[in-house]
């Protein structure tokens, strides 16, 4: 067995498909990375944790972890949790190198297979309809402003007649309110594009809000696209963040960070420590714990 491991971090669900579905992605991933070990970890709801899927590899003979973040964009997770993660266990692990990949972020490969999921409903007479592209929603701008830009680049990458961004939480404008905006526009058709790796409440919250929008605009066609999911450029992009962090030092784009730079309406969050926030969820739900997690609350954050 390789002394250098991989481990696909997740952010964890309470909803079994979502953490089927990152499974089955991590499946392939192994497939795609092998002979090297290989395993999977989890911010919260779900096992095994971060923690416990690095104890696994250092457990197998791993001296060197190369760790991915299964998600898209760096917001809170991949700027706060994951650091907070690696560092945490190096210090109770010595001997033992933690090396935390950059996020998927905005990608070609990504772009591609978003314009595949969408191609799949909306194969022509794009000019008479609107795409709607729905990301997750953070309070870090810069997050949020990268689903506005792919929204840009899918609308007129594809020729779509006209194009809106909204957001599951935290960030406005929320799905509804985009969906009815868009029922005014005069066009056909509407297509919905969650721009998520996997399934989970939020998304089936997306596409349920769909449907109850389009009950209401009868002579508009609202069209429901899939998800990224395990689409084959999806494990390509993961395959070339292994790589990197492998081949040199992954560095996120910070240029917009509100945690290192004075961005408009964060200037007091400049230089923040760094500390996670999942102890109570992680591993699972707290027993007494019976809402949404919403992560709508600041994060801290050291970026030097």
């Amino acid at each position: 067995m390789s002394e250098t491991a991989v481990l696909l971090c997740g952010h964890g669900s309470r909803d079994p498909d979502a953490i089927g579905e990152f499974e089955e992605t991590a499946a392939e991933l192994r497939r795609r990375l092998a002979p090297r070990d290989f395993a999977t970890g989890y911010l919260e709801f779900a096992r095994p944790t971060i923690q416990e899927g690095l104890g696994d590899l250092a457990a197998r003979g791993a001296r060197r972890i190369l760790a991915v973040p299964g998600m898209l964009f760096a917001a809170s997770h991949v700027k706060n949790d994951l650091p907070w993660e690696m560092n945490s266990f190096m210090a109770g692990s010595p001997g033992i190198e933690v090396k935390l990949g950059r996020d998927l972020a905005i990608d070609p490969k990504l772009l591609a297979a978003a314009a595949d999921r969408i191609a799949a409903v909306a194969p022509d007479n794009r000019e008479d309809s609107v795409l709607v592209v729905v990301g997750r929603g953070t309070n870090d701008p810069d997050a949020n402003s990268n689903i506005a830009k792919i929204t840009r680049m899918l609308w007129e990458g594809m020729g779509f007649g006209w194009g809106e961004t909204a957001y599951s939480g935290v960030a406005h404008p929320r799905v509804d309110a985009a969906l009815d905006r868009a029922a005014r526009l005069g066009f056909r058709r509407i297509v919905v594009f969650p721009h998520f790796l996997f399934t989970g409440v939020l998304v089936k919250r997306i596409y349920a809000q769909t449907d109850a929008v389009a009950a209401s605009f009868r002579n508009i066609d609202f069209v429901k696209a899939s998800y990224l999911r395990d689409h084959p450029l999806v494990i390509d992009a993961f395959v070339e963040r292994v790589a990197e962090i492998d081949g040199g030092q992954p560095n996120m784009n910070c240029q917009l960070c509100k945690y290192r730079t004075q961005i408009v309406g964060y200037e007091a969050e400049v230089g923040l420590a760094q500390q996670a926030h999942h102890h109570h969820v992680r591993g699972g739900a707290h027993p007494h714990d019976g809402h949404d997690h919403h992560h709508d609350h600041d994060h801290p954050h050291e970026h030097r």
